[in-house]
């Protein structure tokens, strides 16, 4: 949008200003504006600056608000956003990465010496830094044909505070094996492989953490520290000494004026703090420290060049939330000084008002202030005032809007009408060609528009205003529609298809399909008649194991049932695992059978087709406030097409929530509507009732429809009176409970019906569902995620649509995992308060609620609190949950209830009380429920510090340690949700089912239920089990990690295509190098595995001298076949008939010595078999 500044450049009012900071004015202050306004503003001084603008507001929100209008006006220019990150006194065990990595890509910005626009809060511009010239320093840059020891650079990598792990997925993370070195660059999008040999790099590339596949060639690459505070062995030495003197100090002190407890605590805290410094580590929580390494700390402001222009925001404003910073700082570490929680250095971690007075007088700072009011701490200033409107709203009166725009143009006025994307814009050039006004439609305003001109951009902006003597207007979507479309902002790299295999570790349950559930002991190589090879064991019942060789590692499946309760073992060689497996194939058999019974039966009935899409359609659509992600845009085709179809829809809508399932129901409602038809809207809790109808009115509110909510919260009088309207034909949607399936509700034409979390509903209610759904569109709604393996079995017995792309994420939710500490759970209450917002205090044992509620009463007295949990009643809970809906609580203790369907925007605090008690999948569901808004929020996952904890809890605390930093429990997450979602989409009585075999073998035996139920023959590929003497292994020096190499015999094991092993090698010389001699013939042996497969070969033996080859019944040879294969190979091959099998020897003398030529027979032969089928 740089096209908008030509106006503003010209105005005299801001060539003085301009003049003023080039002539170094150490203080302006501008007057009147407000919003983008001021964005617009700083983007004319950022234009017409070639050095960086540092631009300072007293909110977090406000700082991610202006840098969104300064990204859009001075698009493709860097603009970034300078995020507060707590620096919290407490013992810290990790943090998420997420608002690291956007700060250190600042930092680097700064020190590349770039123009860049900075926008930070006063807490932003508060928070200490290590000085720029040692941040510049540390800066790493590794180029192609560089020379550099592996070993060294390993080492200074882990000196710049970089974790070292076997498979590198996050930010911060670097791996090394034989001759490569992967690392994640703390600031990168993409990791990157370091390829040597010797010691110079001979190449660098990127590469996909989901696949591990490399991407792009580069020339170099830049890694920076992996956090904020960097330490220099000179600066460690010097710190170390400073922190242990004070530690000395306070110590004294402490004896002799507190308590033993806060002994104790000291020691414990700068103890274990000094133990992990000496030793080199980096660790969460460790730049509370830095004070002691920098005495003299830097803030942001440092890391910008002298003169440069700071526009500070609503100045009053800024020294007020300084100063509370300030004070409330002051009396947390006065707290925690006295307890021995912190030591005395820690609290200069922040700067305070009068350094940043100093800071600000030294600059050429322009002071933004709406009201005409000079701050009291302000000297001498030139004073500016821009004559500047606010913009009126329309509200979606295109007719005004015309009228305005016609004076705006005989005013010769340049008019720039911002519709935020094409279908409005769209829209809006159609409105105007009706109206006969000249305009053009544009996706980006890059050139100046001329005055009289009407410009028509898919751009956005958070307000708009009338430059007077610039004579130009601009419109945003805002002002015509009442609301603006934002776009997702997709942050979070999209998971991959999720696998259970990528995950199985030492100690985990697995199922072989053949010998039942066994529990995974790890690789171990076995040494068979002078064969080296690599075997799973697995330990069963008693003390049986099972030695499963790789090639038949497509057995094996991770064991993940319905409950968290481990599964009782399965005896080896036992008739019961075929019996349990008997019953489940009986069971789904059954389901299948029912299921598509009940298909068939809705194929043939007859329902309503409605009509395409109207005008009105396309309007409604356009009005959806933010950009539709893909998979959003197929389920409302496949939901469109369902409905145009005669026969009554019944499709499963399946999203978390915030993915875009309610838009996706709105949509097929207004077209139920265009067609005379009738809506209802059926969601199991009141509070579900509420919100939808919340939505279903403000959607429909420009529109003559008519929406009624039935529900508890309406009198008898007034349900009497709705259900007579909706009798009568004078309600459109009626949203409901239960009490919307009772015999008294009769609708006039009912055309389309939405039913949300089914699986919530009573029997009794399920029955009268099933009345209601007669030849009626009905659309299911749930927050559950169905596993993909799950909705492929199910192909053509339900019709599913499934939302995958995560919602907008303005701002990556802060996660913390922090020993409990009262003052931090003071703190972080408080702090939500203060902005506003409300606080989910989580804690998953109803017996101690009410104590807990009455702790934090006393620990935080001005919290309204009220406590909510799954035993009280139904109508209590509810009026619980409404009441803090509507803001009338600031905290609700709870147990985990909230971990689905709740949407409260307002709460974005967080805190989970032993949070190591809970799952993976819980955490993540409980985390979704902060972050909803566009305000930055904070999740707190607590653990009490006992003495010793057990190793389970160990083994959560590490897993829930990985999730919080890097990410990669997100998938183990995902997958136990989705369990959870297949139990609810198949129902109770399958649970158990699911339990007794695991989850992927249930799933398999579905799809063949599925399969068979419709009549498909299905001949499924025949397992070739190959037994050769020759070493096909992947060398622990190869491979060092178990995990990797687990997956990758799994992969090569379900091979079917031969392009899948010339894949997999280049794969594996990317990832680990040149293949040594047994991993190359692993390849070799799945190539002739493949080849075999198609010729349903159940086993080829080799022995020295001969190979015997085994087909299963239905092999595809043919008298011709052996016919051939006499001719070619004579004496040397035998066939015999087996009865149903079918075996043939060959004869293969003289090649003891030489595996390749051995190999080589034999792929010759089995060539042979294709060439002569």
């Amino acid at each position: 949008m740089r096209g908008l500044l030509a106006p503003l450049k010209n105005m005299k009012e801001f060539q003085s200003l301009c003049r003023g900071l080039g002539r170094g004015h150490k203080q302006q202050l501008v007057f009147g504006l407000a919003g983008s306004q001021r964005a617009y503003l700083a983007a004319g001084i950022a234009e017409s600056c070639a050095s960086p603008v540092l631009i300072v507001t007293a909110g977090e929100q406000e700082a991610g608000l202006l840098a969104d209008d300064l990204s859009a006006l001075l698009s493709g220019a860097r603009v970034f956003h300078f995020p507060v990150l707590q620096l919290l006194p407490y013992q810290v065990l990790a943090h998420g990465r997420e608002v690291l990595a956007s700060r250190l890509k600042v930092l680097e910005a700064l020190i590349d010496g770039q123009p860049s626009v900075v926008v930070t809060s006063a807490e932003g511009l508060m928070r200490r830094l290590s000085p720029p010239e040692i941040f510049r320093r540390a800066n790493l840059e590794i180029m192609v044909g560089q020379r550099i020891e592996p070993e060294k650079l390993k080492y200074r990598l882990a000196e710049l505070g970089y974790e070292r792990v076997d498979l590198v997925e996050g930010r911060g993370q670097f791996s090394a094996r034989g001759g490569i070195i992967d690392v994640f660059p703390s600031t990168g999008d993409m990791p990157c492989r370091l390829e040597f040999f010797d010691d110079e790099v001979d190449s660098v590339r990127s590469f996909d953490p989901d696949t591990q596949r490399s991407a792009e060639k580069l020339s170099k690459v830049n890694v920076l520290p992996a956090g904020e505070l960097v330490l220099e062995p000179p600066v460690r030495e010097a710190g170390i000494k400073a922190l242990e003197a004070e530690y000395r100090t306070q110590m004294k002190r402490i004896s002799r004026e507190s308590s033993s407890e806060a002994r104790r605590q000291l020691e414990d805290m700068a103890g274990t703090a000094l133990e992990r410094i000496r030793t080199g580590l980096h660790f969460p929580g460790l730049e509370q420290f830095l004070p002691y390494f920098y005495p003299h700390p830097v803030t942001l402001a440092d890391y910008f060049p002298a003169g440069v222009p700071v526009l500070v925001d609503e100045p009053a404003r800024f020294k007020e939330v300084v100063e509370v910073i300030e004070k409330e700082r002051a009396e947390t570490y006065a707290d925690l000084l006295a307890k021995g929680r912190v030591l005395p250095g820690q609290y200069r971690g922040y700067a305070g008002w009068q350094e940043l007075e100093q800071f600000l007088r030294r600059l050429n700072a322009v002071y933004l202030s709406f009201l005409p009011r000079q701050p009291q701490f302000l000297g001498t200033a030139n004073v500016v005032t821009f004559p500047v409107k606010g913009m009126h709203v329309f509200l979606g009166r295109v007719d005004i809007l015309v009228d305005d725009v016609r004076h705006w143009k005989r005013n010769g006025y340049a008019v720039a009408l911002l519709a935020g994307s094409g279908d409005r814009a769209r829209q809006l050039l159609q409105g105007m060609k009706d109206a006969k006004i000249d305009a053009y439609h544009i996706r980006e305003i890059a050139g100046d528009i001329s005055p009289g001109n009407v410009v028509i951009s898919e751009e956005s902006l958070s307000g708009g205003f009338e430059l007077v003597s610039g004579k130009l207007v601009v419109v945003t979507e805002s002002e015509m529609y009442g609301q603006r479309r934002r776009s997702r902002r997709n942050r979070i790299r999209q998971a991959p298809k999720l696998d259970t295999f990528t995950e199985l570790k030492k100690g985990d349950y697995v199922v072989h399909v053949n010998h039942g559930i066994g529990r995974y002991l790890g690789i171990i190589s076995l040494n068979i008649d002078g064969i080296n090879k690599d075997y799973l064991q697995v330990k069963y019942a008693g003390e049986d194991k099972l030695y499963v060789p790789t090639d038949q590692v497509g057995m094996i499946q991770k064991y993940l049932g319905a409950e968290a309760d481990a599964p009782r073992l399965s005896k080896l060689g036992g008739a019961e695992w075929n019996r349990v497996k008997g019953r489940v194939k009986e069971a789904v058999r059954e389901m299948a059978q029912d299921l598509l019974a009940l298909y068939a039966a809705r194929e043939t009935a007859r329902g309503h087709a409605f009509g395409t899409d109207t005008v009105w359609q396309k309007e409604f659509e356009a009005n959806f406030p933010y950009e539709e992600t893909p998979d959003q845009l197929r389920a409302i085709a496949e939901v469109k097409k369902d409905m145009e179809r005669p026969r009554p829809m019944d499709r499963l809508l399946c999203g978390d929530v915030g993915y875009g399932k309610t838009e996706v129901a709105l949509r097929a409602a207004f077209k139920s509507i265009m067609d005379g038809k009738q809506v209802a809207v059926l969601v199991p809790t009141t509070i579900l009732a509420q919100q939808h109808y919340n939505t279903f009115r403000e959607r429909f509110a420009p529109y003559p429809v008519k929406v009624e909510m039935l529900s508890r919260f309406r009198s008898p009088r007034e349900q009497k009176a709705i259900i007579a309207d909706l009798t009568s034909g004078k309600l459109d949607i009626i949203i409901g409970t239960h009490r919307l399936v009772q015999e008294d509700v009769v609708f006039k034409d009912l055309g389309f019906l939405v039913v949300d979390e089914e699986q919530r509903f009573g029997v009794t209610h399920k029955e009268r569902l099933k009345q209601i759904k007669n030849n009626v569109d009905v659309l299911t709604l749930t927050a559950t995620p169905i596993p993909r393996t799950l909705h492929m079995s199910l192909v053509g017995a339900r019709d599913t649509s499934i939302l995958e792309t995560p919602p907008e994420d303005r701002f990556p939710v802060q996660t913390y995992v922090l020993e409990e500490d009262p003052a931090m759970i003071r703190e972080a209450i408080l702090r939500e308060m203060g902005r506003g917002g409300q606080v989910f205090f989580v804690h998953n044992r109803i017996i101690d609620l009410d104590r807990l509620a009455s702790w934090l009463a006393e620990l935080v007295p001005d919290a309204r609190l009220a406590i909510g949990h799954g035993q009280m009643k139904e109508d209590d809970l509810e009026q619980v949950m409404l009441d803090f809906m509507d803001n009338q609580y600031d905290v609700l203790v709870c147990t985990t209830i909230i971990e689905s369907g709740l949407d409260i925007p307002n709460v974005n605090t967080l805190i989970v009380k032993d949070a190591n008690n809970m799952g993976l999948a819980q955490l993540y569901q409980l985390r979704g429920r902060v972050g909803r808004s566009s305000r930055l929020a904070y999740a707190y996952l607590t653990y009490r510090r006992d003495r010793i904890l057990n190793e389970v809890a160990e083994k959560r605390l590490a897993a829930i340690r990985e999730f919080t930093e890097f990410g990669s429990g997100y998938k183990i997450a995902m997958r136990d949700l989705e369990i959870r979602g297949a139990g609810n989409l198949l129902g109770a009585e399958q649970h158990g089912h699911i339990a007794a075999v695991g989850f992927d073998l249930y799933c398999r035996l579905l799809e063949e239920a599925v399969r068979e139920a419709r009549g498909e023959e299905h001949v499924g590929p025949v397992e070739t089990s190959i037994e050769l003497p020759v070493e096909a292994y992947l060398p622990d020096g190869y491979v060092p990690d178990s995990n990797q190499k687990v997956e990758l015999y799994r992969r090569i094991a379900h091979f079917r295509e031969e392009s899948e092993v010339g894949d997999i090698e280049e794969e594996m010389v990317d990832r680990f190098g040149d293949l040594p001699v047994p991993a190359r013939n692993l390849l070799r042996i799945a190539t002739l595995k493949i080849i075999a497969g198609k010729y349903r070969m159940r086993a080829l033996a080799g022995q020295p001298g001969f190979f015997k080859l085994q087909f299963a019944p239905g092999h595809v040879l043919t008298g011709e076949t052996l016919v051939r294969l006499v001719q070619t190979y004579k004496n040397r091959v035998k066939f015999n008939d087996l009865g149903g099998e079918f075996e043939i020897k060959l004869k293969a003398p003289g090649y003891e010595d030489n595996l390749g030529h051995y190999l080589d027979v034999l792929e010759d032969f089995l060539r042979e078999l294709g060439g002569c089928s």
